[in-house]
């Protein structure tokens, strides 16, 4: 299967949602909400209060985590928004997405424009007043490096897609760490880089079970170009060098005992996971026999308790 490097026209659209009964203001309400993306925002909120605490030493203050989570949630939501509002073309031709709320023109592609930027607006504002400019500024890093850079430049060209637009997903560790020190240090660094090779295998586990809708939208994702056999090699470079580099955090930040016990046993489950999924590459391009999805889950179990580590590390050991 080749990648025609010509991404997909766009739909014509109306400039105002239909008018039916699904556009009640609860259908309404939940269609802006699932321009945010909430899950998104979950796995972003779960590797910055971590690395709070982290910073802290312990429990940090309440006020600052509750300014954090809201400004980084709506960062996050507006980056999403934004991301739908550009690839509503595609979105409409894929079946994970054909349901969202332009595709289905529940809101109108400049309400969900005017959201986003205004959710962009909100949360500087927040981040740079109630926590620190720091923390702002990265926030708008982020959100301007997931839109311009992933979303607009990589995404329908590159096979490196999400490995260099995965950078955005990665920052949450980075505003975690800022918002309690105001300062940055090697200890988010080496976090920032664990989600950033973890972004790859959790990704492209995904790609492969959507694959034909990739490809029938012209996005180049690895699993769109190449083999699986290829892509679940790709998938265990990335995953040692993802358990590698979470256990420089140990040395680096001078944690307790819990974090690399866990980080360890972690890494060793996703590790044999990985290498599960390779094999069942070879020879076959059948997802029923792939199961890429098994190492999707695995990849949200993996990230969710490792950060939960992070939290815990100072709480137990200090």
């Amino acid at each position: 299967m080749t990648y025609v490097g010509q991404s997909a026209p766009a739909r014509s659209e109306p400039d105002a949602p239909r008018t039916s009964g699904s556009s009640r203001w609860k259908d309404v309400a939940g269609a802006y909400l699932g321009l945010t993306k909430p899950r998104v925002i979950e796995l972003l909120l779960l590797t910055t209060v971590p690395v709070m605490f982290f910073a802290a030493r312990g429990v940090p203050d309440l006020g600052l985590v509750v300014a954090t989570v809201i400004g980084g949630s709506l960062s996050a939501g507006s980056a999403s928004a934004l991301n739908c509002v550009y690839d509503r073309d595609i979105d409409e031709q894929m079946r994970r997405t054909r349901r969202r709320a332009l595709p289905r023109h529940i809101v109108s592609t400049r309400s969900a424009l005017v959201f986003g930027v205004s959710l962009g607006v909100l949360a500087t504002v927040i981040l740079a007043v109630w926590v620190n400019p720091l923390s702002a500024v990265l926030s708008l890093v982020a959100e301007c490096f997931y839109l311009f850079v992933y979303t607009m430049l990589l995404k329908r060209r590159t096979t490196q897609n999400i490995v260099w637009g995965g950078l955005a997903g990665c920052f949450p560790a980075l505003i975690g760490w800022t918002a309690v020190t105001d300062q940055l240090a090697w200890a988010p660094v080496v976090l920032f880089a664990v989600v950033f090779f973890w972004t790859p295998p959790h990704t492209w586990a995904l790609a492969l079970r959507y694959r034909e809708d990739y490809a029938g939208v012209d996005v180049p994702m690895l699993p769109v170009v190449a083999p699986a056999e290829t892509v679940g090699r790709q998938i265990v470079l990335y995953s040692w060098v993802m358990v590698l580099t979470s256990l420089l955090l140990w040395p680096v930040a001078d944690t307790g005992w819990v974090y690399p016990v866990v980080a360890v046993g972690l890494g060793a489950v996703f590790l044999v996971q990985a290498h599960r999924m390779w094999a069942r590459t070879r020879g076959t391009e059948d997802l029923s026999e792939i199961r890429p999805m098994v190492l999707f889950h695995a990849s949200n179990l993996y990230l969710s308790l490792l950060f939960v580590a992070v939290a815990l590390d100072p709480l137990l050991t200090r």
